[in-house]
């Protein structure tokens, strides 16, 4: 069901709580600001996920999120899912690619992103550039992960899902910071989860430089996907590519609409021009989508923005339970388990196993019942994309529920 209200085009009503509304009013400043609620769209912090919002001369912080460029990547190789041996790829694929904070592989990467943060425009990102080498090339937890698909015609598809790291979430803490007059290294309180939008002038100083900084985390997070899928080629034997879709979900674009120019941020949701391409991650288990864009009224009303997944409609907390991490007298980080969650997830695993799913990883937060059905909500965009390949998962690496990540998604 499409509905209107305001300023704001709601794709899939019937499927979206009151307070994901609530929330992307509030990030409507005037009358010239346009939104767009996708069917996958829950609350998220300031700003829903699944939220689009057009501004004039504003850019959210808030929208655009602390996972900058989060994304998907995709490709079609040469070989048939039949002649090769699943298991022991994913294996190899969880041994030799790091999820979580840090790089337990030993394999470190290189990449000339890392020569521009060394000499970045805005000149704090420059201290990140520990960081960001350390992480480059790391999945991270969370919903995040590396995939291997089959499509209709047995073909081998390889498809992640994650961003900007550490040094993406780096950046927007210290935009926080330098929002609320302190120095970007300075920590201070997020604030709580309908906190109004952080929105900078793009006329002023921050403005820009969070232009900048955003622009180059959006680098980084390219450059992490395309060395991650160069990896898993490279333990397949290097096969050929044929067909390739790579874009950002939590990303502000310069854009034209309705014959004005608008900053557009796209929070969790996939920029869809007509005859443009995008992967979309389902749940483990269920089948992804490369979509395309179609040019129509809805396309135009919608921003040219559609989905970036399925949606979750049940919390981490109440899924896997609540945990904490604590720090054992060795030093060492050990997650205890303070209530249980809803999902058992020995049971997720052993439905996996009976697909034929090699799953490696996970915890009961990413379980199917975590999440919207994805077919559901392709189906309340409408004729704004249409779907062109359909992969059905046969094998998902994720993190572990017990892995580390305080950049988890």
């Amino acid at each position: 069901m499409l509905t209107e209200k305001k300023n704001i085009i709601i794709f899939g009503r019937e499927l979206i709580e009151e307070d994901t509304i609530r929330q992307i009013e509030r990030c409507i400043t005037s009358s010239e600001d346009i939104a767009v609620i996708n069917a996958d769209a829950h609350y998220g912090y300031s700003h829903p996920i699944g939220g689009a919002v057009a501004y004039k001369d504003k850019i959210s912080l808030s929208g655009v999120g602390f996972d900058i460029a989060c994304g998907n990547y995709a490709i079609r190789t040469d070989v048939p899912v039949k002649d090769i041996r699943v298991p022991e790829i994913m294996d190899e694929i969880y041994r030799r690619i790091s999820f979580g904070i840090g790089r337990p592989n030993n394999e470190p990467v290189d990449h000339e992103v890392l020569d521009k943060i060394n000499k970045a425009e805005f000149i704090p990102q420059r201290k990140l550039f520990k960081l960001a080498q350390e992480q480059l090339g790391t999945v991270g937890a969370g919903n995040h992960f590396v995939d291997l698909f089959e499509d209709a015609e047995g073909l081998l598809w390889i498809g992640v899902h994650f961003g900007s790291r550490g040094f993406g979430h780096k950046t927007t803490t210290g935009f926080i910071a330098l929002s609320r007059g302190s120095s970007f290294d300075e920590r201070v309180r997020e604030g709580p989860m309908d906190s109004p939008p952080i929105l900078f002038d793009i006329n002023t100083d921050i403005g820009q430089s969070y232009i900048e900084a955003m622009t180059l985390a959006g680098e980084y997070a390219f450059a992490g996907r395309e060395l991650v899928i160069k990896k898993v080629l490279e333990i397949l034997g290097n096969p050929s590519v044929t067909y390739s879709v790579h874009n950002n979900h939590n990303f502000a674009w310069r854009e034209k609409h309705f014959g004005s120019m608008y900053w557009v941020i796209r929070k969790g949701c996939t920029p869809a021009f007509p005859g443009q391409k995008g992967f979309i991650g389902a749940t483990m288990g269920e089948d992804s989508v490369i979509v395309e864009g179609v040019d129509s009224d809805l396309s135009r009303k919608a921003l040219f923005t559609t989905v970036h997944g399925a949606g979750r409609v049940m919390s981490r907390t109440k899924s896997a339970g609540r945990k904490k991490w604590i720090r054992g007298r060795d030093g060492i980080r050990k997650l205890k388990t303070i209530s249980k969650g809803l999902v058992d997830f020995e049971e997720v695993k052993s439905k996996m196993s009976k697909r034929g799913i090699e799953l490696r990883g996970g915890d009961a937060d990413e379980a199917p019942e975590c999440y919207k059905r994805l077919d559901e909500v392709l189906k309340c965009q409408g004729d704004t994309i249409r779907v062109i390949f359909r992969l059905r998962p046969v094998g998902i690496a994720m993190a572990a529920g017990e892995t580390y990540d305080p950049y988890k998604d």
